[in-house]
């Protein structure tokens, strides 16, 4: 069922096949140095195993940035099914993935992501311990979307601090790419302060109901990242941030829940000199896992914890906001130092 892969960069790379329930998928650790690999699992139309395999090494790897940087004892991994989820998931290629997920006998920690609901992790859950984002149980901690959206308004909140001189949100213009459950719920936060929204989506049934319940601006998907907004909030998958893109972007800040947001390193270079403030995406929407992580971990006192971590997180962007405007460096930069230097120290 598992066949290890070639990885340079990452701590192991399987390749997952069950020919009966038609699973076909990869699970990647990048590092376990801080503690067991945890990451949710995705299901996706991928063009190839070339482009399933990209995804997963780098999601995995943003997964260790992104527990390190909320300041938990877990490390970095991240799996991914390839197929529709609206019609190739089953019951028995879901269980198939949990026993593949077994074999690793607590080296990784799955959980929902794109394509996945916590009414899929249960059914996981029927073939190993080892998934969380569950609806029952002790510490369950369901569907993390609505917490990855809260800590994703915490750093607007800390952006708005540094570009505007207060975190109010009222009244700015808010572009959104991606309405699915963290875009929602971004949307609906959004709405509650205040903020004047532009969406965009694949699915035009989601801008349409988003539109009426929020009152929202609808822009075609691909030109969402030039509307005319303060804060541009990636949403859906990842790479948007591109030598393409940027020189169309008008907002002054983007802040959003899409992991990898930045094409590439150079990115972030572009985005600095053009005086947009870009708030690292792993460090913004880590709320998601923060939620996952008080299940796997059995915190009794889940909503506490979670709480003070988020604020916790808030104050990390806020710190890594004013060290990058007193270098004159991209947050990115500031973020990337912070958790190499913090891998490091665990590795020696």
């Amino acid at each position: 069922m598992l066949t290890r892969l070639s990885s340079p960069g990452h701590e192991d790379l399987y390749r997952v096949e069950d020919r009966e329930s038609g699973l076909r998928g990869y699970i990647a650790l990048h590092s376990t140095r801080l503690g067991p690999a945890a990451g949710g699992l995705r299901m996706r139309v991928y063009e190839g195993d070339d482009a399933a395999i990209e995804d997963v090494l780098n999601l995995s790897r943003g997964m260790s940035y992104k527990n390190a940087a909320a300041g938990l004892p877990l490390g970095g991994g991240k799996a991914v099914i390839m197929g529709d989820p609206d019609h190739d998931k089953t019951p028995a290629l879901l269980r198939a993935m949990g026993r593949a997920i077994d074999s690793l006998a607590g080296r990784y920690w799955t959980a929902e992501d794109m394509g996945m609901s916590p009414e899929d992790m249960a059914e996981i859950a029927r073939e190993t311990r080892f998934v969380a984002g569950r609806d029952q149980g002790m510490h369950a901690s369901g569907d993390p979307s609505p917490v990855t959206a809260r800590g994703v308004m915490c750093a607007m909140q800390a952006g708005a601090m540094r570009v505007w001189g207060k975190a109010d949100l009222s009244g700015r213009r808010v572009a959104v790419q991606g309405l699915g459950h963290v875009g929602w719920h971004l949307c609906l936060m959004l709405h509650e302060a205040g903020a004047r929204l532009i969406v965009a989506d694949m699915d035009a049934a989601r801008v349409a109901s988003t539109v009426k319940e929020f009152g929202a601006e609808p822009v075609a998907a691909e030109a969402i990242h030039a509307a005319e907004a303060d804060i541009f909030a990636p949403c859906a998958i990842g790479g948007v941030l591109n030598a393409r893109s940027i020189p169309e972007i008008r907002a002054a800040m983007i802040c959003g829940a899409a992991n990898n947001q930045l094409a590439t390193p150079e990115a972030a270079e572009l985005l600095e000199a053009r005086g947009i403030l870009y708030l690292p995406d792993y460090v913004a929407n880590g709320g998601g896992i923060i939620n996952v992580a008080a299940e796997i971990l059995q915190i009794a006192d889940r909503e506490g914890w979670v709480a003070d971590r988020l604020s916790a997180m808030q104050a990390n962007m806020a710190h890594i906001l004013t060290l990058a405007a007193a270098e004159g460096v991209s947050p990115a930069v500031i973020a990337d130092r912070m958790v190499e230097e913090q891998l490091l120290a665990q590795a020696v």
